[in-house]
């Protein structure tokens, strides 16, 4: 139809125009969202091109959780600042979200790699292996405390992985200290820590050493694990070295991938220093 050289449209070609059914048009007709620009006597619907462009914006703002109530009480009281008031929040809230599945895509990169590189493992082989300096973010000191005060160390640290958004999607491991180990208190574990292969300056962080490691695996329940660290002890006077700094441990399969605890398999690194003379 053509009114004062000005297009329009039935609400059958606004709705093809829109890629929407025609009783979505209906529906943000009878809320208030979008209303034709005039209707005949016989009931017929029209709108205008230039309403092609507040549907676009409409379905973009849905698309980005806003609600069609709040949509519509912009549309009743439309202005430029409203509208570039709205842009600059919808433009943080996609930064946000972009910023949390750039964070997801990487948890998922690390843990294919980690799949793949345990599908290449001998679990009953021992190495020393030199290791390169690793960054990573420490929980608060955990040596001997209560299973209660661990929960909230837990919960606490695992908080902050989601407010600082530095969850790297590596296993969450636990570092215990050269003391604890030659008192045989294996698992009184001091810090538990998850890799930051690209640490923020501004989040503290802890830095290993460079150097060598002895790496062995425990396959079973973690109520074994000590019998493992002591035969990875007997390695290390076999081959004339000495317990460095600390050890780090961390799950290669744990519940995710395998049903039974039995199944499960620990990766144990030994910092190691020779022995003098």
């Amino acid at each position: 139809m053509n009114d004062n050289n000005i297009k329009h449209f039935t609400t059958g070609e606004f709705a093809k125009l829109c890629k929407v059914n025609k009783q979505t048009l209906f529906y943000y007709d009878q809320i208030g969202l979008l209303s034709p620009v005039f209707k005949t006597e016989k009931g017929y619907r029209f709108y205008s091109i230039h309403q092609l462009e507040l549907f676009n914006v409409i379905a973009l703002l849905k698309d980005l959780g806003m609600s069609l109530n709040d949509i519509r009480q912009y549309v009743e009281n439309k202005s430029p600042e409203g509208f570039l008031s709205i842009m600059y929040h919808q433009k943080e809230k996609i930064m946000k979200q972009r910023m949390e599945i750039e964070m997801k895509e990487k948890m998922i990169d690390a843990q294919i790699e980690l799949m793949n590189n345990a599908a290449n493992l001998d679990f009953d082989q021992v190495t020393v292996e030199r290791l390169p300096e690793q960054t990573f973010y420490l929980s608060k000191n955990i040596e001997n405390i209560t299973d209660e005060v661990f929960f909230e160390v837990l919960s606490d640290f695992l908080d902050e992985l989601y407010k600082l958004h530095i969850d790297t999607g590596h296993p969450i491991g636990g570092l215990t200290k050269r003391e604890q180990m030659l008192k045989g208190e294996f698992t009184n574990y001091s810090y538990l820590y998850i890799k930051q292969p690209h640490p923020k300056e501004d989040n503290p962080h802890f830095t290993t050493v460079q150097g060598d490691f002895l790496i062995g695996y425990h396959v079973g329940e973690a109520k074994e694990i000590p019998h493992t660290y002591e035969r990875l002890l007997l390695e290390l006077d076999q081959l004339n070295l000495d317990i460095g700094e600390y050890a780090l441990e961390e799950y290669i399969y744990d519940t995710v991938v395998k049903d039974n605890e039995e199944q499960y398999v620990t990766k144990i690194m030994i910092h190691v220093k020779h022995k003098q003379g």
